[in-house]
């Protein structure tokens, strides 16, 4: 019993440190409740960004444009300007999953002719949106992408800094956000 003792106490500390070391696991990813998709349309300026490889030409004055198509799917047009000055655009097709206020959508920038494919579509779910929908948020479920949009240039030091404490309240990592030159 007496050496009992200490090998209990060293196995209770030893499981506390370990437990300590753990980070805690973060929130899952919960697209907002409702999507009014007609009111989303419309051209978006890119505020900050996780850093991401299909953006990497990107040295700034990014916009996403999105169109209502007559057979309901959106028709997604990044643009961006390269180093250089040269502009850069991707074309793409989104769509809602779920009902028709679902603010969860996929989306592929792959050929029509490739849509069969379900690697071709990722995941774009609007995680936050302000009530005026001019300031909204966009991520997935593994937290890899985040982007944040604005229907201006500028974005209200208040709203935005409100905006990133809701982030990180959903286990966003802030430090790896990049603001966008604009």
């Amino acid at each position: 019993m007496k050496y009992l003792t200490p090998l209990l106490l060293s196995a209770l500390l030893g499981a506390c440190a370990v437990a300590q070391a753990e980070p805690a696991a973060a929130p899952r990813v919960v697209p907002i409740p409702r999507l009014d998709v007609p009111r989303y349309m419309g051209t978006w300026y890119e505020i900050a960004k996780y850093p991401n490889r299909f953006q990497k030409d990107c040295a700034g004055f990014t916009t996403a444009t999105y169109t209502l198509q007559p057979d309901k799917t959106v028709q997604v047009a990044n643009r961006c300007r390269r180093a250089g000055g040269t502009p850069d655009q991707a074309i793409g097709s989104a769509r809602q999953i779920g009902g028709p206020a679902s603010a969860t959508l996929k989306v592929r920038f792959a050929p029509r002719w490739l849509s069969f494919l379900p690697m071709v579509w990722g995941d774009y779910w609007v995680i936050d949106l302000d009530p005026a929908y001019s300031l909204v948020a966009v991520s997935e479920p593994t937290r890899e992408y985040l982007w944040i949009l604005s229907r201006t240039p500028a974005v209200p030091h208040d709203a935005y800094e409100a905006l990133l404490e809701r982030l990180q309240r959903q286990g966003f990592d802030l430090s790896k956000l990049e603001k966008t030159r604009q």
